[in-house]
């Protein structure tokens, strides 16, 4: 247990409408990255803590569940309207405790923003089906309903975006929520909650227990738990997934990636080498869409590592608060993992174009970073190459055509994201068709879809068979019934000539 510094806040977890200090003494510390101090304590919750707020969700479903389409809509409108309008506040929270520069930190909002305004769709989008006289006087229809009470296990690197993943889905289909975020930067949720109840949402719908491993088995063993959504690594999620649905749970459990970006010889070589550094340096590449691993198919390779590193050659790195290009990793150990692996290539026989260790930095000494990265020349039998580094490190893997390119990527065990940059239309069509990722772009290096659509991957990318937000997350918060109905003698509800009421 951590030593509670009395000169420093203790985030509590949030339950029943506010904060609850829980039964356990644990806490664990939460770091500023930029500077490299301690800025607050966290609470650890117990199986206990979870249990507690589990029975409060459970408590709230009753009335939450039954709750009119209209009023779940209203609450949604109302969270959107009140995060578009303080999404700056937002976002230097995120950046405080992550420390990811200011505008990632916006942009992570904004898209988290979209699932929300997605959510607000869900009459419609949830809407069943009516066949009529499938029989004589017998119509069939179906009908979507809750779950209930729905676990949400987040990661550090989207403390704010993976939330809003699912729990306005969750939400405004009727399921009441227990989010278990990331300890490593675990004031975003809180700030969410605050503003959720603000919206309207009623006391118990919305809680949070903050905590490790036991917080995290607790939610994956608890009876009245009817669904856990997971994102974090390959590991993690297939131990979420084995052990949740072992315990009769619906489970969605995002995993890792090794991220690919096929390179032709046709390729505008300035959008590679722009989009390279976009996808590969961006929130330090601690996201499991970073592009970590461009394949370049020769004659290129040369020409495109010196645009690549011209353009590294520019970045700022520094304490995101000072409108830096990119900020530290989230924990000096994480630095020091990452940074190992530059040691790695060099034995390896990769060669280390531009070294992170060596950069300069416009922030405190204390912070816990490593600069952009670039290995050329990474044999696929490295760790460098095989491992998910989750930091600013990108590797060049040169291959002598398409073909070998799409084996490539093909026979990695990991299929989340991938890109192709090329101007030719026919090379572009047969490698969406022929590689074996969930996620594909276009000349465009980080193919995240918008709200609409659903997010995630194949092979070791994910576990369970539901993707995150879009109709997927639809379908996956909630469960369907049909009804055989037959009315034999009709009725009749009197006169009303008022205007209906929706309450």
């Amino acid at each position: 247990m951590t030593a509670i510094d009395p000169t420093l806040p203790v985030l509590d977890h949030w339950i029943a409408g506010g904060p609850d200090a829980g039964v356990s003494p644990r806490t664990g510390e939460v770091f500023d990255p930029a500077l490299g101090q301690v800025s607050k304590h966290v609470r650890y919750g117990s199986a206990e803590d979870v249990a507690h707020a589990v029975a409060v969700a459970k408590e709230a479903f009753a009335t939450w569940g039954q709750a009119s389409i209209t009023r779940r809509q209203q609450v949604m409108f109302g969270f959107r309207e009140l995060l578009n309008a303080r999404k700056d506040e937002l976002a230097a929270i995120l950046t405080s405790e992550h420390g990811k520069v200011l505008s990632d930190a916006a942009g992570e909002v904004a898209r988290g923003l979209e699932v929300v305004e997605f959510a607000c769709a869900m009459p419609q989008l949830a809407k069943g089906a009516f066949s009529q006289n499938v029989s004589t006087d017998v119509d069939v229809y179906s009908l979507k309903e809750p779950l209930g009470v729905v676990g949400i296990i987040s990661p550090f690197n989207f403390p704010a975006m993976v939330p809003l993943w699912f729990f306005p889905i969750a939400i405004a289909t009727g399921n009441t929520v227990v989010l278990k975020p990331s300890e490593k930067d675990p004031s975003v949720a809180n700030w969410m909650a605050g503003l959720l109840k603000e919206a309207g949402l009623p006391d118990g719908v919305f809680n949070i227990v903050h905590g490790d491993k036991e917080a995290v088995d607790a939610l994956l063993t608890h009876p009245d738990v009817a669904s856990i959504s997971f994102v974090g690594s390959t590991p993690i999620a297939r131990y979420v997934y084995e052990t949740a649905t072992s315990h009769g749970k619906r489970v969605q459990a995002l995993g890792g990636a090794k991220n690919h970006m096929l390179v032709l010889p046709d390729a505008d070589l300035d959008l590679v080498a722009d989009s390279a550094v976009n996808a590969g340096f961006g929130s330090a590449g601690e996201r499991c869409m970073a592009i970590s691993v461009v394949v370049a198919v020769e004659p290129i390779a040369d020409d495109l590592i010196s645009r690549i590193s011209d353009r590294m050659g520019k970045l700022v790195i520094g304490d995101g608060r000072r409108s830096c290009d990119m900020g530290p990793l989230i924990t000096r150990e994480h630095r020091d993992k990452v940074a190992g692996y530059l040691d790695v290539a060099a034995t390896d026989g990769a060669t280390v174009v531009v070294d992170g260790r060596e950069v300069e930095i416009d922030g405190a000494a204390e912070g816990f970073w490593l600069g952009p990265t670039l290995i050329d020349k990474v044999p696929t039998t490295s760790t460098v190459y095989t491992d998910e580094i989750f930091g600013p490190v990108l590797s060049v893997v040169r291959v002598a055509s398409y073909a070998d390119g799409v084996a490539l990527i093909n026979a990695g065990p990991y299929g989340n994201g991938t890109a192709i940059f090329t101007n030719d239309g026919g090379a572009a069509r047969r490698f969406q068709r022929e590689v074996e990722v969930g996620m594909v772009g276009i000349n465009v290096p980080i193919p995240v879809p918008v709200a609409y659509h659903s997010f995630g991957g194949w092979k070791a990318s994910i576990f369970g068979d539901a993707k995150a937000y879009g109709p997927q997350g639809v379908e996956f918060f909630t469960r369907e019934k049909a009804v055989t109905s037959r009315w034999l003698d009709p009725s009749h509800g009197g006169l009303n000539l008022g205007f209906p009421q929706h309450t």
